[in-house]
This record gives structure tokens, C-alpha cells and sequence, in this order.
């Protein structure tokens, strides 16, 4: 009887256990998940670590050079690089515009007071810089520090060099773009001027009979891979430059909204005008497929039309900068990158290079060594991160998120050898400067401000900010876990799903101005910490708001470093005490705390090092990367002891207060 009642049970279970099984056939497998200090989320996790990786090199870290290693004490802010001891508008300019919106103090302060440089030493008709050139009123620079000044691009043939009238147009762009994210009525006050000087400059050389402008050799960003118009074998002339048309335009766009905010009716009416004309001329610089060519000459000859037998090279940066820019219109971008992906020669190690095939039309003499033009080394072919950045803003644009992907993986192979150097030879292949134990150039930091920025590109207008979600198809759940500055305010986003936005919360509250590609954020709607939470095709709301990425001072190991003016423990109590007076998010607390961040990365560093968790370098590099680490702490405590010290002699009654803080805390080293 128990016999066989066992075998019917058997039996039973043997019939009955398909129909269990049937629901696990067709259950959805769990997506995987991913979860970084500074992005979490499910899918796709291999561009989600790309992303965590971008973010990371912007934040004091054991394993990675960042974005604090780049400061100098000298002007309190970022430099070029430690071999480029100054600081140029072409080479930081897609760095800079990809990361304004996430920057947060002390790095907002360290990029004005670079940027600050080009306006301290601004043409004026009057002042002389490097080789007593004395620029036109309005003329920005190629570079300058606290003691020189060059308003050309200062290498090669530089007596036949324009002035660097595009460097004044991008110059321009990101000073603007800055103070449209800060709204800072007192400094928009300061530059409109300005602004208005380098406008009045520009628009002289638009000629009125086509709209577009003229520039000479060398008056293009990249500069000196334009040559103008050639008059005879030694002779050039200007001709009309598609990049100073694009650029021109993406800096009007600006221009346009600080005038609304300041309230300026004059230049509200004058800008938009001398806008349309801009658009209207860059038509004629456009070809059928849609692409820009890289100049025209006063009598019609084209130079970058692609596959032609003469200037028959594709020029790359004045078209990804179009699209970047929001110059041309979505079909027009599309076309422009499909264009550019159809190219192999463009990218053949994964980042673009400036132009395919080599320039035929450089000023070089017949016959002449190349040099520096020869192709794939420098301005012909070579390629430079801060064009990158501009790249990869258009490839998320125009949904090519594989190819932002693999630009990003190219960059981080150089990361992790702590070669961060600019350009890069060999068609993206090599570093400039292989010779230096390591290298670290501000023009890298542009590919990971660029996979940040682009996942929702954040166009700021005078009222209101727009968010432009680009989410790669394969991620169904994404969190940034770090601020978006607009303003006082600070948002924080999350989406989930993919495909068209199907509803929109602040803070848990539902939002309605959004479309089905698009988010409005108004200034004045918005509260002072904004979650905002965008919800896709096929997704859900957050249950919880995102957790902020944090540092604690109180609670982080450090390692000492010689020489340094101040010791952990009065920074440390510093922050305390201004966390306890309100101003924890104050240039001046957020300065003490990244010392402090940089003093934990190298605490953990060494420990990581020790345990064989990270791998080591070659031996010089290894001492190289270790001395940078402590060399940046110096160099930002050094700076930070010169500026409270400065703030002491302040009327200002908050800096004022600080000092006293300061003063308060002095029975510490």
C-alpha cells in the first residue's frame, strides 16, 4: 500500500512538473544592475561603468588621474597641463562646455579664474603681447597666464597668421555658457561688455553680400590647419570659414539669453538678427549630402568637399561642432554623422581625428619638410580630445551611442597607463609626448565630460533649462547620483525605461511641461534640490529619490605629504565649522574638502597598491603618478592658504566671516 502510494506520487509529480515549469520558460530574465558611487542602474552595465569611469576622473580616486590634478596655485585654477604652463581657448574649449553643468566648487571658481586670463588681457587696440603683436579691440587670445598673452596661434608660419578670430568666437561661447548656468547678475554685469566688444569685432568680418565671415591663416579654432585663400605660392589671403560661422552662431544662441536675463532690449533686438544672417550664409557652405565643407574662397572654390579631386578631404570639426551646437536641425545631423561614420579613416582607432585624407591645401612650401602637418600628427589628421568631446555630444544627439562607447573604452586605455595627453599622434593612436614618465593634459578630460553631458545634453536659455534624454536603448534604468547646476538650484535625475518620455515628477509631484523628447525645468518653478524623475516607454516611477554621492571628512583616512601649509586636522575643522554656519557648499569649504579629497584618494592608493589591487605601472611612472597625487594636495593647499589669506583683507561681509572661521580654527597646524 505505501509502496504504491509512493509510486503514484512519483508518477504525479512526473506529469505535473512541465506545467510548473511552463511560467519560468517565458519569465523575463532579471536585467543586471549596476551600481556605482556615482551612477546606478540596470542593462546595459558595460556603457553604465563607461559612465561611472567619466565621472570618477573628475573626483579625487586611487586608481585614476582627475580633474584636481590640473590646478595650479599660480592664478588659483586650471592649467593646460604641467608641460603647458598657460591656458588656450581651442584646446580646454570642449572640456569646459562639456562639463560646466556638473562642475560644482572649487572647480566652478578654478574654471573662471583660468578663463578670466583671456578678458584680464583682451585685445584693446593698445596692449602688446607675445612678438608685440597688439590685437584688434575685442580679440581674445590663443593662450595667456598672469604674465603673457598670445592673440595668435603662436607656432609655425606665424607671419602669415590672421588673428585667432575663431578662439574669440568659442572664447565667447563657453564664458557665456558659463554664466547662463551660474545666473550671476554681477559677473553677467562684468562681461556683457566685453561680450558686446568681441561681437562688434566678429560681425566685421561677416561680408554683408553673402553673410559669411572672413578669417586668414590661422584664424580658424584648430589653428593652423586653415590657410585661407591661396594667392600664389607664398601668398594667402582670407576666404570664408564654415567653422567661424558655427561657432559664431552657438555663441550668439548665448549671447542672445544673457541679454534677456540682464534686461538689455537693444541687444535682445540687435543679436537675433545678426543670428538669422549668420544661418542664412552657412547655407551656402553646405553641400548636398548635407555636410559642411571647411571653407570657401572669394571665387567659389571649395575646399572639403569629400572625394574630390582637389580639397576633396572631409573636414570633421566644424561639422561635429554644428551638431553639438544645435546649429543644424535633427535631419541635418543625422546626415552629417551618418556621414562622418561612413568614413573609416576618420575614426581607425576609435576617436576622430580632424580631417580625412590629408590636408592638400596647407600653407606649407612646395617641397617643404611637413613636420608637424604631416598627417596624423598634429592639426592634419592628428586628433585632440577637446574635438572629441564635441564628437561624442553628436553621436548621442543622433542616437550613435556604440560609437561614444568606444571612443570613451580608447581613452580609458590611456587612463589607466596615466597617459592623459593631448593631442594624440598616430591618428589617436599614441601620446604627444611620450618621452615624460606620465602625461595629463586638461583637453582629455573632454571624452568623459562629454559621456555626462550628452546623456541629456542641458540647453540653458535665460528663463529655464531643457533636458534632451539620450539613453542608450540597452540601459532600462538609470540614476545620476551627483548635481546639475542651474543657478541656486541643483537637480539630480533618474529614468527608467526607454523610447518616448510618458510622464515627469520634481520631487514626487507630477511636471507637465515636458514632450516626448524633451523636459522644460523653469527657473522659477524649480525648487533648490530638484529630483527630478522622467519616466519612458515601458518604465516605472522611482520609489525614492536618488542617494547623492558624498565625501566625509570626518570619517576618511589620510595620507601626509610634505611641505604642506596647513594640516588635515584645521581643514577638516574648517569644513565643520562652515558646515555649521551654512556655507558647506561655499567655494571656500568646497576648496579645504577637496584637499582632503585628495589626501584620502592617496591614503587609499597606497594601500591598494600594497594589497596588489590595483596593478602597477612601469617604475618611472609608477613614481610619476604616486608624486602626483601629492603634488596635486600641495599645490591645492598651497593655493587655498594664499586665497583665505587673501580674503582676510576683505570688506566683503561674507568673506569677512569666513576669515574669522578661519581664524578660529588656528590653534591647529
Amino acid at each position: 500500500m505505501k509502496a504504491r502510494f509512493i509510486k503514484q506520487i512519483i508518477l504525479f509529480l512526473a506529469v505535473a512538473a512541465p506545467l510548473f515549469a511552463v511560467p519560468l520558460l517565458f519569465a523575463e530574465e532579471p536585467s543586471e544592475s549596476f551600481d556605482g558611487k556615482f551612477y546606478s542602474g540596470e542593462g546595459d552595465t558595460e556603457f553604465l561603468r563607461l559612465l561611472e569611469l567619466s565621472r570618477r576622473l573628475f573626483s579625487p580616486n586611487p586608481e585614476f588621474q582627475d580633474l584636481s590634478m590640473l590646478y595650479t596655485d599660480w592664478w588659483n585654477g586650471f592649467v593646460e597641463g604641467p608641460t603647458w604652463n598657460a591656458w588656450w581657448i581651442q584646446n580646454s574649449y570642449g572640456t569646459s562646455f562639456a562639463a560646466l553643468p556638473f562642475l560644482e566648487e572649487p572647480y566652478v571658481t578654478f574654471l573662471e579664474n583660468a578663463n578670466r586670463l583671456w578678458y584680464e588681457k583682451m585685445g584693446d587696440g593698445k596692449r602688446a603681447g607675445a612678438h608685440g603683436w597688439v590685437a584688434p579691440d575685442g580679440q581674445l587670445c590663443d593662450c595667456a597666464s598672469p604674465d603673457t598673452v598670445v592673440y595668435k596661434q603662436g607656432d609655425c608660419r606665424t607671419d602669415l597668421h590672421d588673428w585667432g578670430i575663431e578662439f574669440t568666437a568659442a572664447g565667447t561661447l563657453i564664458t557665456a555658457e558659463s554664466l547662463l548656468i551660474s545666473r550671476d547678475r554681477e559677473k553677467i554685469a562684468r562681461y556683457l561688455p566685453c561680450f558686446r566688444r568681441s561681437a562688434a569685432l566678429i560681425e566685421s568680418r561677416r561680408d554683408p553680400a553673402s553673410n559669411l565671415y572672413l578669417a586668414g591663416p590661422a584664424g580658424n579654432l584648430l589653428a593652423p590647419s586653415y590657410a585661407g585663400c591661396k594667392i600664389d605660392d607664398d601668398t594667402f589671403d582670407m576666404a570664408y570659414l564654415t567653422g567661424l560661422s558655427v561657432t559664431w552662431i552657438g555663441a550668439l544662441d548665448r549671447l542672445i539669453e544673457l541679454e534677456k536675463l540682464a534686461g538689455e532690449e537693444e541687444y535682445v533686438r540687435r543679436y537675433p538678427e545678426a543670428r538669422r544672417a549668420a544661418r542664412e550664409g552657412l547655407k551656402r557652405l553646405q553641400t548636398d549630402e548635407g555636410y559642411f565643407i571647411k571653407s570657401l574662397d572669394p571665387d567659389g572654390t571649395r575646399h572639403g568637399v569629400y572625394g574630390a579631386g582637389k580639397h576633396g578631404y572631409f573636414e570633421a570639426v566644424c561639422n561635429h561642432d554644428a551638431v553639438a551646437l544645435r546649429v543644424t536641425d535633427d535631419e541635418t545631423s543625422k546626415k552629417i554623422v551618418d556621414k562622418i561614420r561612413s568614413i573609416p579613416g576618420l575614426r581607425p582607432h576609435g576617436l576622430i581625428i580632424t580631417n580625412y585624407p590629408s590636408l592638400d591645401d596647407l600653407y606649407v612650401k612646395p617641397g617643404e619638410p611637413l613636420g608637424l602637418f604631416s598627417f596624423g600628427t598634429w592639426v592634419n589628421g592628428g586628433h585632440w580630445t577637446t574635438c572629441e568631446a564635441r564628437m561624442i555630444m553628436a553621436y548621442y544627439r543622433t542616437g550613435a551611442y556604440g560609437d561614444a562607447a568606444r571612443a570613451m573604452r580608447k581613452i580609458e586605455s590611456f587612463a589607466r597607463e596615466f597617459r592623459m595627453d593631448n593631442p594624440l599622434v598616430d591618428f589617436g593612436n599614441g601620446v604627444y609626448q611620450p618621452s615624460q614618465p606620465i602625461n595629463c593634459c586638461y583637453d582629455t578630460w573632454g571624452a568623459p565630460a562629454a559621456m555626462i553631458r550628452g546623456l541629456f545634453e542641458y540647453v540653458y536659455t535665460a528663463d529655464s533649462l531643457t533636458l534632451y534624454p539620450h539613453l542608450p536603448g540597452g540601459i532600462t534604468r538609470l540614476c545620476q547620483k551627483f548635481p546639475i547646476r542651474f543657478g541656486g538650484r541643483r537637480i539630480y535625475l533618474s529614468v527608467s525605461g526607454n523610447g518616448p518620455i510618458r510622464s515627469v515628477s520634481v520631487n514626487g509631484e507630477p511636471w507637465t511641461e515636458f514632450g516626448e523628447d524633451s523636459v522644460r525645468l523653469p527657473y522659477d518653478r524649480l525648487p533648490e534640490t530638484a529630483f527630478v524623475d522622467l519616466v519612458m516607454e515601458n518604465g516605472s516611477p522611482r520609489q525614492e529619490p536618488a542617494e547623492p554621492a558624498s565625501f566625509d571628512p570626518d570619517h576618511a583616512r589620510y595620507e601626509a605629504v610634505g611641505g604642506m601649509p596647513v594640516s588635515p586636522e584645521r581643514l577638516r575643522l574648517f569644513c565643520r565649522k562652515m558646515n555649521g554656519a551654512g556655507w558647506g557648499d561655499s567655494y571656500e569649504a568646497r576648496h579645504a574638502r577637496l584637499i582632503l579629497e585628495s589626501l584620502a584618494a592617496l591614503a587609499e592608493r597606497k594601500q591598494l597598491l600594497a594589497a596588489g589591487t590595483i596593478p602597477r605601472l612601469p617604475e618611472d611612472s609608477q613614481a610619476a603618478a604616486d608624486r602626483a597625487y601629492a603634488d596635486a594636495a600641495l599645490k591645492l593647499s598651497n593655493g587655498f592658504v594664499k586665497m583665505i589669506q587673501e580674503t582676510g583683507g576683505k570688506e566683503d561681509p561674507f568673506r569677512r566671516q569666513v576669515w574669522n572661521i578661519w581664524q578660529e580654527t588656528e590653534s591647529l597646524p
